[in-house]
Order: structure tokens, then sequence, then C-alpha cells
């Protein structure tokens, strides 16, 4: 029987992560023992002192070797919180990071007057887009299109975790291929890496994210432009889309949606000041 707390473990493992150079090594080794006692987060300050079994510390150790590879604490525990939401996350999706929260808080800007929404998600991944919008919005309809079978199926589970599946359909294709009607909003989080950057992204990101949710072509708009190209087809007249940006990209993309005849209304900021959510509609008949 181990003598080992989770307030112990937490703190050894935190001073053992911290000393390997990792970013946020308390916060990477709170969520660990969580993830290996299932402990909430009032249970890891009220009982500090409650200990860990043989099994539990045993798979904190496999999880710390995980870590210290360069693993992602999300991948390692396959969840991620997105928008106050636990989304699961599979090497087919991409990890779900807190700058994209500006989108979907973008997004119910934009939906506010408008009564039941149609929303659709282009290279949804997890759903986390999506998802979350359907959260707030409880009147809303939504589809999430990837091109990845693996993706989808990360999405529906999380549709279904989330209570959500009744108003959230999947179809697999690339980009608007295959989709009928209008939407009041189109939303997505595109592959905006340039291909000779790929590389040089941090190991947790190069390593675990997979390379087709990554890989924007040689001038990382390959993307950018074949939504744009189709928005007209997917768009109610009143419609925006809310496209993710890299950084640095939002002359290049907004050239990209104006030159395809679209008209963008503004770029929003995220909350570190980067240029993040291009917003686009069509132009005024």
């Amino acid at each position: 029987m181990t003598l080992t707390t989770r307030d112990h473990a937490m703190r050894m493992l935190g001073v053992r992560l911290r000393a390997a150079g990792l970013a946020t090594p308390e916060l990477d080794a709170r969520l660990l023992v969580q993830g290996v006692t299932g402990a909430s987060d009032i249970e890891m300050v009220r009982e500090p002192g409650t200990r860990m079994s043989d099994e539990e510390e045993a798979r904190l150790a496999a999880f710390e070797q995980r870590r210290l590879a360069g693993e992602p604490v999300s991948r390692i525990l396959g969840l991620r919180e997105f928008w106050g939401l636990p989304f699961a996350v599979s090497p087919a999706t991409l990890d779900p990071r807190p700058d994209s929260e500006t989108l979907v808080e973008t997004a119910l800007a934009l939906l506010h007057e408008t009564p039941e929404p149609r929303i659709l998600d282009l290279g949804t991944g997890t759903g986390c887009l999506l998802l979350s919008l359907l959260h707030e919005r409880r009147d809303a309809q939504g589809m999430g299109v990837d091109i990845s079978d693996e993706a989808l199926a990360v999405t529906a589970s999380n549709a279904a975790r989330l209570g959500l599946s009744d108003r959230a359909g999947f179809h697999q294709g690339s980009w608007t291929d295959g989709i009928e009607g209008q939407f009041d909003l189109v939303i997505s989080n595109p592959p905006y890496i340039r291909r000779a950057d790929i590389a040089t992204l941090e190991r947790e990101v190069r390593e675990h994210d997979p390379l087709l949710a990554l890989d924007g072509g040689e001038d990382g708009l390959d993307a950018y432009r074949a939504i744009a190209a189709t928005l007209p087809d997917v768009l109610t007249q009143s419609g925006h889309a809310v496209i993710e940006l890299g950084a640095g990209q939002d002359r290049e993309v907004r050239l990209v949606f104006e030159t395809a005849g679209m008209a963008v209304i503004r770029i929003v900021p995220d909350l570190s000041g980067v240029p993040r959510a291009l917003v686009a509609a069509l132009p005024r008949r």
C-alpha cells in the first residue's frame, strides 16, 4: 500500500516537470494527478492528504514519462476543456486551444438577433466550435464537416456526451462538397501553417496534432481559398463566416476573401491582441 498522497504526488511531479523545462509544470501535474485519481478540483483542495493506490501511482508514473516525452496533457488524458465544456481528443483531431474561443464569442454576437440559426462548421475536428455554439444557442441546428472519418467519430461522441446529438449532424467530405442548403453562420478553424514551417512548430504540436489539420499548403492559404470560393453557395444573404487566422496572416487572408468577392466586415483579436477571427459576408446586393 502506497503512502503517497495526492498533494505530495502533485508537488513532486510539478518539481520534476519544471526541471524538465515544461511551460506549465504545476498545472500539468495537477491535471495528471486528477486524471489518475478522478479527484475534482474541490477534492484536491479539501482532501490533500488522500492516499493514492498502487495502481494510481503506477499510472501517474506512466503519464509522467509521456509528458516528459512531449505529449500534451490533453492527449495523455484524452480530454480537453474548451468553452467550459469537456471535449474528447484523438490523434485524428486538433487539440482545441483557448485562442479559438474568440471565434465562438464572435459568432454568438453575430447570431444574437437570428432566430433558430443554422450553423456549418468546416473542418470540425473535435466539434468544439460547433458544439459550443449549440450549447449556448438551444434553438440552433448545426452541421459539422470533416474529411476524416476518424475525426467525425470523435465529434459524434462529443455531441452525445454533451447531449447535443439531436441538433448536430455530421458529413464526411472536403469543405462544402455535398452540402445542401444555406446557413446563417459558417465557422472554421482551417489548416493554415505554411508547409515549410511545420518542422519548426513546438514539439507538442508537430508530433501530436494531425498533419492534415496543420498543413495549409506552400503559403498557408490553400484552405482559405477553398472556403472563400464556396461561401456564396452556402451562406444566406444575411449570414456571416467566422474564420480563424494564423498569427500574422490577417492581411493575406483578407485579400483572399476579397478576391473571391466576399466582404470582410472586421477582424477580431484574441485576448492577447493577436488578429484571430476574420468575419466575412456576402456583398450587399
